[in-house]
């Protein structure tokens, strides 16, 4: 009978433990926020089930370990938040023409200061008229009836001689050129020979200086009475 009593209340040891592990578990999932449903449901069925006790273990076996308690539940997770989604796309607006690309902007620089006018050219020296040669003296006394060839006048002959002469830049006779004959060498040829020997004349000028230049006359031969 001893015997029986020692077994009864070690079972009731045991159930006492459960009990008490029970209890803790359920105040650590009140604490950690799990569902009062979840305790009660699970206290209800603990505290629901038979125990029964086990066979009494020989003298010679140590007693069992006690019964590991039950894990509890992981805790409740919130669902995510509703995420709004747009169904309809957004509408796609199209271009009938698409605008050419803009011109890329032109920088200017500033305009320079115009240049300062050109000084005026320097006024050209007074210009010289030119000036044709001229005899100098009577030209009339270069040739006279007293130089009247004797050849020519034996021959009677007579008539006016047309030159021009050829003067250089000292007035000295350089040429004689016989542009209208009177119809006698001999006279021609006298009349260019006097001239030469005979005449002087101020020199042609262009801007003012001294050039070669030409003179022309005519000398009149007539037979005297």
């Amino acid at each position: 009978m001893a015997y029986a009593d020692q077994q009864m209340s070690g079972s009731r040891v045991v159930a006492i433990i459960i009990v008490a592990l029970i209890h803790v578990v359920i105040g650590y999932t009140l604490v950690t926020g799990l569902a009062y449903s979840a305790a009660k449901s699970l206290v209800e069925r603990v505290t629901t089930v038979d125990i029964d006790e086990p066979p009494p273990p020989p003298e010679d076996e140590p007693p069992p370990p006690p019964p590991e308690p039950d894990t509890a539940p992981p805790p409740p997770v919130a669902p995510p938040p509703p995420i709004n989604v747009s169904v309809a796309p957004p509408p796609i607006q199209t271009q009938q023409t698409i605008p050419p690309p803009a011109p890329p902007a032109v920088i200017i620089p500033p305009s320079a200061p115009p240049a300062p006018p050109a000084p005026p050219p320097p006024p050209p020296p007074p210009s010289v008229p030119p000036k044709a040669a001229s005899p100098r003296g009577n030209a009339g006394s270069w040739a006279t009836n007293d130089d009247y060839p004797s050849g020519a006048l034996r021959k009677e002959e007579q008539g006016t001689t047309g030159v021009r002469l050829s003067v250089g830049a000292d007035g000295r006779v350089t040429g004689c050129d016989v542009t209208s004959s009177s119809g006698s060498k001999e006279l021609d040829d006298t009349t260019c020979r006097l001239l030469t020997r005979r005449g002087r004349f101020n020199a042609a000028t262009r801007d003012g200086e001294p050039v070669a230049g030409t003179w022309s006359t005519s000398i009149r031969w007539q037979i005297p009475d």
